[in-house]
């Protein structure tokens, strides 16, 4: 399959799993009435065209807010009230490393492309809520829309492979959100200043931990040679069981870590492994964004 070929596969994955979402939750009403509002799940009256619910009639609502209709089934006066519309910013980061193209014989596809497929299928939902969206970094503005998310899926079709794990020092809008998908396999130190340099912007992130299968299991034994994504290093170990222990504590320090500098900073934190389907990391980072209760973060 030539380039375009396996990235015009990758968004059809993610548009199919966008459009799927409702049947995978047994309150899909109450999600998809939040993707149709657009708010995020932040139910108040206001401004805005969305019937929210009835209340009774205050000395200071003028006399024209009164719905007679709903009035003259009972001895009270009754209000209609509306949903506050408000659409919101959310930019997007996906990692674009080397570290992010790998993919063990435990997983049917690479870090970088379910990441890829998360980002493309949220920032559609999103989309559908009427949303702003863009993708961080690349010039442009938070917009409603289709462009934008075709403006999205061009960005990261193009990013190559490199170094530049962390999200640049760019301009962002006060009071948006950050969606930032990566293995976060950088250093402590180096998450710690990007995270808290963006936090100083006023944003909401939203940390989305990609995960191989053998990256946390270690499911390596005997003579085994490793080999970093860039090809720089490699490291021979006649008995690859006897590290097993020592590796997997230290992944696992490292991960609560990553998660415990998210919550300093009052940001939600997902880790999803690519040897599970993508369906119920979406639902949880959307639930995340929306403010839906925790009990239907399944993920």
């Amino acid at each position: 399959m030539t380039k375009n070929g396996e990235w015009n596969a990758l968004r059809e994955q993610a548009e199919t799993l966008a459009a799927s979402l409702p049947p995978l939750l047994a309150a899909s009403e109450r999600l998809a009435a939040a993707v149709s509002l657009g708010v995020h799940g932040r139910r108040k009256s206001g401004m805005g065209e969305t019937f929210w619910q009835f209340r009774r009639y205050r000395r200071e609502d003028p006399s024209t807010a009164v719905d007679w209709r709903q009035s003259a089934k009972s001895q009270h006066l009754f209000v209609r009230e509306r949903e506050w519309e408000a659409s919101e910013a959310v930019w997007f980061w996906r990692d674009g490393s080397a570290n992010m193209r790998f993919k063990s014989e435990f997983s049917k596809v690479t870090k970088i492309d379910r990441a890829t497929v998360l980002a493309l299928a949220l920032a559609s939902l999103l989309v559908r809520g009427g949303e702003r969206i863009a993708l961080f970094g690349d010039g442009h503005l938070p917009a409603t829309g289709r462009i934008p998310l075709r403006r999205i899926a061009h960005g990261l079709a193009e990013v190559a492979p490199s170094d530049n794990a962390l999200p640049p020092d760019a301009p962002i809008g006060r009071n948006a959100q950050f969606v930032w998908l990566s293995d976060f396999l950088s250093p402590l130190g180096e998450l710690e200043s990007a995270m808290r340099r963006l936090a100083r912007s006023g944003l909401t992130g939203h940390l989305v931990h990609i995960v191989d299968p053998a990256e946390e299991d270690f499911p390596f034994a005997g003579r085994t040679r490793f080999e970093s994504a860039t090809g720089g290093e490699s490291e021979l170990f006649g008995r690859a069981e006897i590290v097993q222990q020592p590796y997997r504590a230290r992944f696992k320090a490292h991960n609560e870590a990553v998660s415990a500098l998210a919550r300093r900073l009052g940001w939600s934190y997902l880790a999803h492994r690519t040897d599970k389907g993508p369906e119920t990391a979406l639902v949880a980072l959307y639930a995340d964004l929306g403010g839906i209760p925790a009990r239907l973060r399944i993920a």
